[in-house]
């Protein structure tokens, strides 16, 4: 009971850490009124709580393997009553930073769901669970919808104060409904780290999660305001609309990773940035509300497709280090959001336009793009050396004149010469001198007309002993025909006891 209650209670968790993750920049436009904030200013005030709620992912992500995620999701809610009632009364912009700089702790939250939930399914249903999860997303939408409509019956303070009754609830029910039975991982952290930050993939994951997450979050903090000033929309109408933006990337998120789940995620990356390039370009030249809605549908759309197929990745790659791949992938992803509200304004400060951030980012998502066609056909190629490298027969590569180029380990298992010893020189120092020249003829013969020969061979080892093997050589050619290399592959089939016996 308590197992299957773990999924729902963390997604709802995730719900209440974003509702308040967001709340100034939801109540913003009412702040305002009652607190002077320079203009420039306006973007730090929304982006602070974004820093500590990225940075503190790690620590997080990794204590919710120490210590499981109830005491950590029952921990954060009772800090996070202090910043809340902090800027309930908050009467100054110092107020507001010092307030908001903690409520990253309802952001953090995100990586302890997506360390946890994985260990009560199997790997095949990560991607779908962890997208479930991420559909807690929604709290942010809720915020941006509900805070501004509470704001005009009761104020924006008493709006804030109703955040306390709801973070006092969730840490009772994370107190009774939490796993106090979930598996815990204690590997030390230095130690974790030190074994996934050499890895490429950790780093790309997280420049993928930077765009796809990063895009989300600034959008949920930029476009409440931004739609009040640039557009003159009514702040309650605001709100509405980034709640859909919200809605559209939360909902999409679990799609993602039922996707990811189904089909291969690299694939889907693919899709999601080449429609945030082609959104990015959108948003840059359009002029009109009509227009800034595709543009920021579209965005909507790949973000949350993109979120979910990550964190299907994520556990796929780092199954035994998931929970500080996790918090550095998450970490990422969180600034991501930090970044573009502040470089927007800035260039919107010097130019009197948004429209170069937004070619700026078309950029980065393009890059983005080409980056996991790479890491796809790098992946192949890792698997084609995994490949050659744990196959049990015998494999010999030469070049069109016949020097061999590479071997594999079950080569030199076969035969005793390592590949230092043989590449360079011609498969001749195999010879025992047991087939004719007409043997050789007739095989070299059958390979010219068909590219394929398979036969039986006797061959000597480095040690002088003498065996017999089952061998195939095949060729390989290039668009135009040409031979480009020939490959080999045996088996020892010497019909005596010990290893020759073996079919290797």
């Amino acid at each position: 009971m308590i197992r299957k209650a773990q999924l729902p209670l963390q997604t709802a968790n995730l719900v209440v850490g974003f509702m308040v993750w967001v709340l100034i920049s939801s109540l913003l436009p009412f702040i305002i009124e009652d607190i002077s904030i320079p203009a420039e200013k306006l973007a730090i005030v929304t982006a602070v709580p974004i820093v500590l709620g990225s940075i503190l992912r790690i620590p997080l992500g990794y204590y919710a393997n120490i210590f499981g995620a109830r005491l950590i999701f029952l921990v954060s809610f009772i800090l996070l009553l202090f910043p809340v009632f902090y800027i309930s009364e908050a009467s100054t912009f110092t107020d507001l930073i010092i307030g908001g700089t903690f409520l990253g702790i309802g952001g953090a939250v995100f990586s302890v769901g997506v360390t946890s939930l994985p260990k009560y399914y199997p790997k095949e249903k990560h991607g779908l669970v962890n997208g479930i999860y991420g559909m807690g997303n929604m709290g942010t939408a809720i915020s941006t919808f509900a805070a501004p409509v509470l704001a005009t019956q009761i104020g924006w303070s008493m709006t804030v104060k109703l955040y306390l009754i709801l973070l006092l609830i969730f840490a009772a029910l994370n107190f009774v409904f939490g796993d106090r039975k979930e598996v815990k991982v204690k590997t030390p952290i230095v130690e974790q780290i030190k074994g996934v930050y050499k890895n490429e993939k950790l780093w790309f994951f997280s420049l993928f999660y930077f765009i796809t997450f990063g895009s989300f979050v600034a959008f949920t903090v930029f476009l409440p305001n931004f739609l009040v000033t640039y557009f003159e929309l009514e702040k309650v109408d605001a709100g509405m609309r980034t709640a859909g933006f919200i809605a559209v990337a939360t909902f999409l998120r679990p799609v993602g990773g039922w996707l990811a789940d189904k089909f291969q995620p690299l694939f889907l990356l693919m899709g999601v940035f080449f429609g945030l390039t082609v959104a990015a370009i959108i948003l840059a030249f359009s002029p009109t509300i009509a227009l800034y809605t595709v543009g920021s549908m579209l965005i909507a759309t790949t973000a949350g497709i993109g979120n979910g197929v990550i964190f299907k990745l994520v556990p796929f790659y780092f199954n035994k280090q998931a929970g500080i791949v996790n918090g550095i992938v998450s970490m990422m992803g969180g600034i991501g959001g930090f970044f573009p509200p502040l470089l927007l304004s800035v260039i919107h400060s010097m130019t009197g336009s948004y429209s170069i951030g937004f070619m700026a980012f078309s950029q980065v998502a393009l890059v983005s793009l080409v980056l996991v066609v790479w890491l796809y056909y790098m992946d192949r190629l890792s698997m084609s050396v995994e490949v050659f490298n744990s196959t049990g027969q015998g494999i010999l590569v030469t070049d069109a004149s016949g020097t061999i180029e590479s071997v594999n380990p079950a080569f030199t298992r076969l035969t005793g010469y390592s590949e230092e010893e043989v590449v360079g020189r011609n498969p001749n120092i195999l010879s025992s001198g047991k087939q004719s020249k007409e043997f050789y003829t007739t095989m070299w013969s059958q390979i010219g007309e068909e590219g394929l020969w398979q036969g039986r061979m006797w061959n000597k080892k480095k040690s002088g002993e003498e065996y017999l093997e089952l061998l195939s050589i095949s060729v390989v050619k290039d668009d135009s025909g040409d031979v480009t290399r020939y490959v080999g592959t045996f088996s020892d089939i010497t019909p005596s006891g010990g290893e020759g016996s073996r079919l290797i």
